[in-house]
């Protein structure tokens, strides 16, 4: 079965920390990257930091395939730099039709004053690129002979593996608030950022899908303009220690803290089986480096509880640092 990864708020909720740990943990046969360069998602592991755009953050197991999806938007020197660093070639798969952004996008968007200034937009080409896709004049992945050793039909590899009883784990990008349909528009992104888009770019059908595992963190962050319900100043928020800085664009993020009814409406509205919260040590301290769920602080496990109770959906991963493996496992319980 699939077990599909989703971003519950604005995006940069630890995605990439939650899914490099699954993919150590769970060692699914495939895991499959969606979205756009202007999604950095963030790995600690084994000493070593990566901030990948374009790579799914299961790299960090060998003998995982990593595949990137017919709906996903790559840059090519982005992805080359992101195969080096990784050591991944050889164990990635490139759908025929995943776009590929230029540099004229990118310059397109940062000339583009409503996306740099209203909307607050990363500058990466991505909905310049997305638009051209629409009116069918941005060229694809097959397109480009330096990809031809990458190219794959992704798809039918991942029916294949599903079918014959393999893992396969796919990676969403941004968060559920960030989606050009069902988020704050026009303080959004250029693609559908739900459950249900992330599976249309992988291009398979729902059937497949075992676990949807939506991640949130203790607090809320996000970059750009647009709403944000109980916005701390810059000053609270260093004072709390939730201060935070983007990934892809170092630009410093918003901050509000945890909203159970918001995140109950993303779990209803994502059909989510499951839910990751990072971040639990920085809403409290004697949580860090914890990986036994009894070992919390008892503030910790009542607030778990009590989200869990509200949200109504089981909170089986808890982030507990930077690391990895720095991971309480309630999947077992």
């Amino acid at each position: 079965m699939i077990d599909l990864l989703v971003g519950g708020f604005y995006g940069d909720e630890g995605k990439g920390k939650v899914a490099s740990y699954i993919a150590i943990k769970d060692s699914p046969e495939i895991a499959v990257r969606t979205g756009g360069i202007n999604a950095g998602h963030t790995i600690k592991h084994e000493g070593k930091v990566y901030h990948l755009r374009s790579m799914p953050a299961a790299f960090v197991n060998p003998n995982t395939e990593m595949m990137i999806s017919p709906g996903a938007l790559v840059r090519l020197d982005v992805l080359f730099k992101e195969i080096e660093e990784t050591n991944a070639k050889g164990r990635l798969r490139i759908d025929y039709h995943a776009a590929v952004i230029t540099e004229k996008e990118v310059e397109e968007e940062r000339t583009n004053a409503h996306l740099k200034g209203e909307v607050g937009s990363t500058m990466q080409g991505v909905g310049s690129a997305e638009s051209k896709r629409i009116l069918r004049t941005l060229k694809l992945a097959k397109d480009y002979g330096e990809l031809s050793e990458y190219l794959a039909n992704v798809p039918d590899r991942i029916i294949e593996a599903v079918e014959s009883g393999k893992k396969v784990f796919v990676e969403g990008t941004q968060g559920h608030f960030l989606s050009l349909y069902h988020g704050t528009y026009p303080y959004v992104t250029s693609r559908n950022t739900t459950a249900s888009g992330i599976l249309s770019e992988v291009g398979v059908g729902p059937k497949y899908v075992g676990e949807v595992l939506v991640v949130f963190k203790s607090f809320i962050t996000r970059v750009g303009g647009g709403p944000l319900e109980g916005e701390l100043s810059e000053e609270e928020a260093d004072r709390l220690g939730v201060s935070e800085y983007g990934t892809v664009t170092g630009r410093r993020r918003r901050v509000a803290m945890f909203d159970p009814k918001l995140a109950k409406k993303v779990a209803k509205l994502n059909s989510a089986t499951q839910i990751a919260i990072t971040k639990l040590d920085t809403k409290f301290k004697g949580a860090e480096g914890i990986r036994d769920y009894e070992k919390l602080p008892k503030e910790a496990k009542d607030w778990v509880e009590e989200m869990e109770r509200e949200i109504g959906v089981p909170i089986t991963l808890l982030g507990t640092g930077e690391g990895a493996m720095d991971m309480v496992d309630r999947r077992s319980d």
